[in-house]
């Protein structure tokens, strides 16, 4: 850096006391931020991380002179693109990521700006009276028409597909018609934590679906504990109650008379006993008055046991799964924020 500006040397010496006194580096884009919003932002992230906006070559000479102590940072100058900034944080990476997207706002799309999704006019009354304005929405694609008295949108349109320059005269209809499709905020496009770097396709983790995982694999652990009679705290309990069961089976199948089936037993017998009287006691002679009482009773007996109980099918007890549901949504809250 001999033949390098004065003021360029200490700007890429600040940048690099900036990265070496934080934990977590990234790189973000500000690219059509207005400044008042972008005020906002800093605020918002006060105490919490610091924005550095600088060129794109020093922050390259910095990343470059710091890689003797944070391996692989370098990688960072790969995502430079846009108005590049650095950003420096202690709070972990997908947490950083989380904040900064929940910060971005709706705004009005501009000539010649780049639409990142599908731009759609929904169908309905678009609140004008009929005028010129049905004109410049038909000259623009938009079906619309007159009806009772206002401009009606006949169908949900995609005016701009994602990817696709918006025009002049459309972003001018969409700020007439008070549709903001752009979103405005800090776009980060990697950060660097512990020799790796992160890309935002990583750091957009899916909370609702992460936690489902979590859940489902859970239980998934738990049927096969059981299912294997591996005991841990979560499924001794389970285990105990499937093991009475299946052995409690087994005594009634073997006629195996104890205090927990001898009641039963001897109902199925009595059972068993009036079901074959029944088939004989047209044949004479063939039943005792005391047989015949019974059988005139039989209408009104408790309903015959069954003789099999099936298995249980390992279950979680809804406490137990409550429990883990907390713990599984409390980890998620603090590795993503």
């Amino acid at each position: 850096m001999a033949h390098v500006a004065e003021w360029k040397k200490e700007e890429v010496n600040e940048i690099k006391d900036l990265i070496g006194s934080y934990d977590v580096v990234g790189i973000v884009d500000l690219l059509n931020i207005p400044a008042k919003q972008l005020q906002e932002m800093r605020k918002s992230l006060n105490g919490q991380a610091i924005i550095r906006m600088s060129k794109k070559n020093l922050i390259d000479l910095a990343l470059e002179d710091c890689n003797k102590d944070k391996t692989n940072i370098t990688d960072l100058s790969t995502h430079m693109n846009g108005q590049v900034a650095i950003i420096a944080t202690e709070m972990n990476p997908f947490k950083l990521y989380k904040i900064l997207e929940n910060n971005k706002t709706a705004a009005p799309a501009k000539p010649g700006s780049i639409a990142t999704e599908d731009i759609v006019i929904p169908k309905g009354d678009t609140g004008f009276e009929p005028g010129p304005f049905l004109g410049e929405l038909q000259q623009i694609g938009i079906p619309a028409k007159i009806d009772k008295g206002k401009i009606v949108v006949n169908e949900d349109h995609v005016l701009v597909k994602e990817g696709e320059e918006v025009s002049k005269n459309v972003a001018s209809t969409l700020s007439r018609m008070d549709i903001n499709p752009m979103e405005v905020g800090i776009d980060l496009k990697a950060v660097y934590e512990d020799e790796t770097v992160y890309t935002t396709d990583v750091l957009a983790v899916d909370d609702a679906k992460t936690l489902a995982d979590i859940q489902n694999a859970f239980k998934n652990a738990f049927n096969l504990s059981v299912n294997a009679a591996i005991p841990t705290k979560d499924t001794m309990s389970t285990i105990i109650k499937l093991a009475h069961t299946r052995a409690f089976n087994v005594a009634m199948e073997a006629g195996d008379i104890n205090s927990k089936t001898s009641d039963l037993l001897i109902a199925l017998a009595q059972s068993k006993m009036l079901a074959l009287a029944s088939k004989i006691a047209d044949e004479a002679g063939a039943l005792d008055e005391e047989l015949k009482e019974k059988l005139s009773n039989v209408a009104t007996a408790a309903p015959v046991p069954e003789t099999e109980t099936k298995d249980e099918e390992p279950e979680d007890e809804p406490e137990k799964e409550e429990d883990n549901e907390e713990e599984a949504a409390a980890g998620l809250g603090a590795l993503f924020g």
